[in-house]
């Protein structure tokens, strides 16, 4: 579990569709071999580690979900959460959803049928960070990002055109999860007034 409060940005020294390695100072400080660690907000397994790096073994799944890992890439960085760690954001699996196109002022277009799950002022984890949804129109969703989290992630070098990764809020899935007519769901209105909702 993570909180989408990165702690630092580090860059892809080699990726070979399956060995990733990524440059980093922050996020070694601790690290043991099997530790989780979000990269662009999807969560990966430290196989193996080094003064300025670490690496991972990226499944297939991940990648059908994820945007393309390329050598050169800034990533944001964030280690799991411990259970003294403050709750700055929100709750992250780092369980990649799909993909969103940037197109400019914090503005994203969605796919994947993914808009369900994005409501207007709920938290949505893009490359990692957890953000406040500031708008949402269709598959269009604009984010609130201060001046603090953009210089210190990857949101810097984003330009019009590029994906991130996304990863919508749990509590929505699970929510639809219960309510599907497939669940046999007997939550009704008269049930919720019945019980004080």
């Amino acid at each position: 579990m993570f909180t989408g409060i990165v702690e630092e940005t580090g860059k892809i020294k080699a990726f070979d569709g399956f060995n990733l390695e990524v440059e980093c100072t922050e996020i070694l400080k601790d690290v043991k071999i099997g530790d989780s660690i979000a990269i662009n907000g999807c969560c990966q397994t430290v196989v193996k580690f080094s003064q300025n790096s670490f690496c991972t073994n990226i499944s297939q799944e991940t990648l059908k979900l994820v945007k393309p890992f390329k050598t050169g890439d800034i990533v944001n960085l964030e280690r799991a959460l411990t259970p003294k760690t403050r709750m700055g954001g929100h709750i992250v699996q780092g369980h990649i959803d799909g993909s969103a196109k940037y197109l400019g002022n914090s503005r994203f277009e969605l796919s994947d049928n993914l808009e369900k799950y994005v409501v207007y002022k709920g938290s949505v984890c893009i490359d990692g960070v957890s953000l406040t949804v500031s708008s949402i129109e269709g598959n269009i969703f604009e984010v609130a990002v201060i001046p603090h989290t953009r210089e210190n992630t990857n949101f810097k070098y984003l330009k019009s055109g590029d994906y991130v990764n996304i990863e919508t809020d749990i509590l929505g899935r699970y929510v639809e999860k219960f309510l599907s007519a497939s669940n046999n769901c007997t939550i009704t209105e008269e049930f919720l007034k019945e019980n004080g909702f």
